[in-house]
């Protein structure tokens, strides 16, 4: 309808500011925020205090893998306000224009963050990212069950494990961690060009099969806990949170190397809820509130500040507080080209078939 041929533009003009008035306030009256992480990965109680102080209800949904979360956003999800994901992810999702821009360089609480966190190569000038939690993948096996009592610090231990673990071995459903983990047994770069080495990654990989029970992300620290597998591939805090109720459990730093990684918040593409979103990865670098998240988790973050507030256990346990000998170990995750992702892709779909 018309509104200035019946009551002039004069009118038409308030109206039209009173309606981008009421938009604004209902947007600034929204009480709701979105997340998307990986499973187990926030204690829920550290959620419920976030809501209080803020007022903002939080929903979280998870998934279990870096590719789950961006095939969720390249399919069109749009009801996320926050996501979580890895370094590598990171930069990829920046390329695929799915990212929004946070600037958290200008927050308040950037001065908590430690310098390792602040130029990250897959987000320089931190426009698009926060950093969350950071650690390792290595694998965990229960000492009370392999043979002779202890196994290799090695990553042939996992890919070419001795006969009585058939069928007793858990895989990470993470091609990254996965992939890079054997190009470090063989001797490879991460970023791999050649076919040929791909081949090399497949044999190794098709070779293990029968040994391996399931590949699954979810449940590591029930599965061994529970005593269904006697090997896990696992990042160290599930580790650390594993030897809770099975003291038996060893975690490996493999000395061919092992993925170091940090996960990071970000905020996806036509987020509803973006203040609500910048408010809480705002709250979440906040010491106190960050090491209740570590001490859930079992991994270190970024923070400043936080690790006087970590548990004992977490400043004990040698799978969260790695020796100062291991740490030449770590092999930080690279941006790999897209014709190594491509060549990566097909390693991971033959094996996954």
């Amino acid at each position: 309808m018309n509104y200035s041929k019946l009551v002039g533009a004069g009118i038409t003009v308030c109206l039209a500011a009173g309606a981008g008035f009421f938009a604004l306030t209902a947007q600034a009256q929204s009480k709701e925020l979105n997340l998307y992480n990986w499973s187990n990965y926030i204690p829920p109680e550290l959620l419920k205090t976030f809501e209080k102080e803020t007022g903002i209800k939080v929903t979280l949904d998870v998934y279990d893998s870096n590719e789950s979360l961006l095939a969720k956003l390249k399919a069109g999800a749009t009801g996320y306000d926050v996501i979580v994901p890895s370094d590598y992810m990171v930069k990829i999702m920046q390329d695929e224009k799915l990212l929004e821009p946070i600037n958290t360089t200008k927050f308040s609480q950037w001065k908590n963050v430690q310098n390792f966190s602040q130029k990250p190569p897959f987000d320089p000038n931190r426009v698009y990212s926060a950093p969350y939690m950071w650690g390792v993948t290595g694998f965990t096996y229960d000492s009370a069950r392999v043979p002779g009592g202890k196994l290799a610090d090695s990553w042939k231990s996992f890919f070419e494990p001795p006969a009585a673990l058939k069928g007793q071995i858990a895989v990470l459903n993470e091609a990254n961690d996965l992939l890079s983990a054997a190009s470090y047994y063989l001797g490879l770069k991460q970023c791999i060009t050649d076919p040929k080495d791909a081949e090399k990654i497949l044999a190794l990989l098709e070779k293990q099969k029968p040994f391996v029970a399931t590949y699954n992300s979810d449940g590591t620290i029930e599965r061994m806990q529970a005593g269904e597998v006697i090997m896990h591939q696992q990042w160290n805090g599930a580790a650390h949170r594993t030897r809770e109720k099975l003291k038996t459990a060893v975690f490996v730093y493999p000395k061919e190397g092992l993925p170091f990684w940090n996960d990071n918040f970000a905020v996806p593409i036509g987020a509803k809820n973006k203040a609500n979103a910048v408010k809480f990865i705002q709250w979440m670098m906040e010491p106190k509130n960050i090491a209740v998240a570590s001490n859930f988790t079992g991994y270190n973050n970024s923070i400043a500040g936080s690790s006087a507030f970590f548990d004992a256990d977490m400043k004990t346990d040698p799978a969260v507080t790695t020796p100062a000998a291991l740490t030449a170990r770590f092999r930080p995750n690279q941006i790999c080209s897209q014709a190594s992702t491509a060549l990566r892709d097909r390693v991971w779909t033959k094996l996954k078939k």
